[in-house]
């Protein structure tokens, strides 16, 4: 018992493979696991391994002062708080310093900006090594301002690239992980920003944006809204707020608000001369059989204008099912656009990505057998394609009608020409990436620093 070490009810202690010499602990033998601060945290594959990246503010109340750490992760588990929320949460083991004892521990990567300590050190780390005198803190050492000063200022260089933010909700989805990626091999600081944990300080003299704990986010230099249909909302009050301080949005939040909308988009596509497949919207059911005529008759589509991803679309393969998938939306007071059905494009349609008025790559979608609508989230397949003259020039006209720098223009062959479908403001990467080989992450970037002219 004697050769354990006494501890206090907080301790001073470091990570050395983590490259943090110093970070506040609680020592709470009430908790089975230990938690260690952590932002912006990203998962990546080395040599076929599973590792994460991540930011760690080492000093409570300060979010200037900021660690990057790589581990690798050894598991991934569900951990209850102390608040009783549960959280998936990436585990590493790396070796931690206590005073002149260093041992190995597991730690879960969580974020603890709303917590009293950067780092909690539970039993399990503790079992045999440690005695806690609940009475004392600080048994160890208290390292003074100047020494954690001395420990964590940075020699001021140049700076060498761009502060980017990438607001979206997930950051183990593909095309989030391929745009930081992207942009940290370009040399710039990525940062992802979760859009549940950002907050707005509306104010005529400073104004601002918060990050959960109260990190403040207004020097960035751009972000790139990746905005979940869910999300739409607040995301663009978001990105409208970013704006506002004039930080440079790649997509701004009136281009996004205008491409979420279905009706208006199109009627915008339409006043700027571009074709699409007949469509017809009406308020009453008791329009139904003449809005069935308008677009040609069945077989038609109906689609929520709120859906997206293939999902709130229905073909209606007769009058009489297409009668009873308009009036039943209709009694559930959903909007709906009633479209004509292209039969000839047989289930295939184009992916235009446009990236600052070029498009960069084009792949042709196709529907699993039993579908009537290319998607690759619902298990359609992509394949490279050359677009005619005319497609390319429909898809930068529909991306430059609803200012989009980036955007995912969907088109479809029919008998009379291409017509245009819809605007994508988020497109995702995966399935075009993989298809044409092409970097179209990198050219996000780029289109940023154009803009920035860095």
């Amino acid at each position: 018992m004697l050769e354990k070490l006494i501890v206090g009810s907080e301790e001073w202690c470091s990570f050395p493979a983590l490259n943090i010499p110093a970070i506040k602990a609680r020592i709470d033998s009430g908790a089975k696991t230990s938690a260690l601060h952590a932002i912006n945290i990203v998962p990546f594959d080395r040599e076929d391994e599973k590792w994460v990246k991540f930011d760690v503010n080492p000093l409570q109340n300060n979010g200037k002062t900021i660690i990057h750490c790589e581990a690798k992760v050894i598991d991934k588990r569900i951990v209850k708080s102390s608040s009783g929320t549960r959280e998936s949460r990436f585990v590493i083991k790396t070796n931690i310093n206590f005073g002149n004892s260093t041992w190995d521990i597991e730690l879960t990567l969580t974020n603890r900006d709303s917590m009293g300590y950067r780092m909690l050190l539970g039993r399990e780390a503790m079992s045999g090594r440690i005695l806690v005198d609940p009475e004392q803190h600080f048994l160890l050492g208290n390292p003074t301002p100047e020494k954690l000063n001395e420990y964590y200022s940075k020699p001021k260089n140049d700076k060498k690239g761009l502060r980017i933010g990438l607001l979206a909700s997930n950051p183990e989805l593909y095309s989030n992980k391929r745009i930081i990626e992207a942009g940290e091999l370009r040399g710039h600081e990525m940062h992802f920003l979760n859009l549940k944990y950002c907050y707005m300080k509306l104010d005529a003299t400073q104004p601002e944006i918060h990050y959960r704990g109260g990190r403040i986010l207004n020097d960035f230099d751009a972000v790139i809204p990746r905005i979940r249909p869910s999300m739409t909302y607040y995301g663009c009050a978001l990105t409208r707020h970013f704006e506002s301080l004039k930080v440079y949005s790649l997509n701004s939040a009136a281009a996004i608000a205008q491409s979420r909308d279905k009706l208006f988009s199109l009627q915008l596509l339409l006043n700027n001369g571009i074709d699409i497949p007949t469509t017809g919207f009406a308020n009453s059911p008791l329009d139904t059989n003449d809005l069935i005529k308008m677009v040609g008759g069945s077989p038609l589509i109906v689609k929520l204008l709120e859906g997206t991803q293939g999902k709130g679309v229905v073909l209606a393969e007769t009058k009489k099912a297409a009668e009873s998938v308009i009036n039943a939306f209709k009694s559930l007071n959903a909007n709906i656009l009633v479209q004509e059905f292209i039969k000839e494009a047989n289930g295939k349609d184009i992916r235009c990505f446009v990236i600052d008025g070029k498009v960069v790559a084009a792949i042709q979608r196709e529907a699993v057998p039993g579908e009537f609508r290319a998607n690759i989230h619902l298990g359609g397949t992509a394949s490279v394609i050359k677009v005619t003259p005319e497609e390319k020039k429909i898809a930068i006209r529909a991306a430059k009608a609803m200012n989009l720098k980036v955007a995912g223009v969907d088109i479809i062959r029919s008998a009379k020409g291409p017509l245009l479908l819809e605007v994508n403001s988020s497109p995702g990467l995966e399935g075009i990436e993989g298809a044409t080989n092409k970097d179209i992450a990198s050219e996000m970037i780029k289109a940023i620093e154009k803009q920035i002219k860095w």
